[in-house]
């Protein structure tokens, strides 16, 4: 059986916590697109650095 597929905060592609490489691992896209759309709702009022903080949170490092 195979093991469920998991969210982890990235170790190899990280700039600041790793929380875009870790997203971008996950949906297997690359993590620049995940950071320009960061960067995007951070312009749209703010809430993607509230999002990317408690993401830096929640999501564990990868082992």
């Amino acid at each position: 059986m195979e093991e469920p597929k998991r969210l982890y905060k990235s170790r190899t592609n990280r700039v600041l916590c790793g929380v875009c490489g870790g997203i971008g691992e996950y949906f297997n896209i690359d993590p620049v697109i995940i950071r320009l759309l960061l960067v995007v709702l951070c312009c749209a009022g703010g809430s993607g650095v509230i999002g990317y903080i408690i993401a830096a949170i929640i999501i564990p490092e990868q082992y």
